[in-house]
């Protein structure tokens, strides 16, 4: 027999679970490494069962249950918070169409944009149409056609407009 297969057994042979072969009983008089590890495993064995667990002190379920009740209240008053009202199903059922508004939100974002000449606007930046090569005066149009239609609705460039032409006529008068 190898080692690595009597030194599978060991412990069950420790424990008295399994009795040894005639061929584990050869290979452990013949190796001495494995002899020596089932001795180790029989001492371990023997010092297992001397220990004793140790006695609870008296006043142990005493305390237990005073700590459990501690805790319990606790968690009633952490649990009458502004949504303690609400079922656990119905906050959950809320969190989920939350997740689901987002995700629908995020993807509608992620498509883009069509404009009116079928240039296509994702996050800002203008992609031609792929019937017009990029760098052609017909590519250099459209992009600009659409940077017009763009901006030409963007109110807050107006209100900027108005306001530097109010300034500029308070300042002359």
């Amino acid at each position: 027999m190898k080692c690595e297969e009597v030194r599978e057994t060991l412990p069950d042979l420790a424990a008295g679970l399994m009795r040894p072969s005639d061929g584990m009983r050869e290979h452990l008089q013949s190796c001495a490494l494995c002899a020596a590890q089932l001795q180790e495993f029989r001492q371990t064995m023997a010092l297992m069962d001397e220990w004793e667990a140790p006695e609870p002190s008296p006043y142990f379920d005493t305390r237990l249950e005073a700590r459990l009740r501690e805790e319990k209240a606790a968690e009633a008053a952490r649990g009458r918070g502004w949504l303690a009202w609400l079922p656990r199903p119905a906050l959950a059922m809320a969190a989920a169409l939350a997740v689901a508004a987002g995700v629908g939100i995020w993807q509608h974002n992620a498509s883009g944009i069509v404009a009116d000449n079928g240039a296509r606007v994702m996050r800002g930046v203008v992609q031609t149409p792929p019937s017009a090569e990029r760098g052609t005066a017909v590519s250099d149009l459209q992009t600009l056609d659409t940077d017009n239609d763009l901006y030409a609705d963007f109110d807050v460039l107006d209100d900027i407009d108005s306001q530097q032409n109010s300034a500029t006529a308070t300042a002359t008068n």
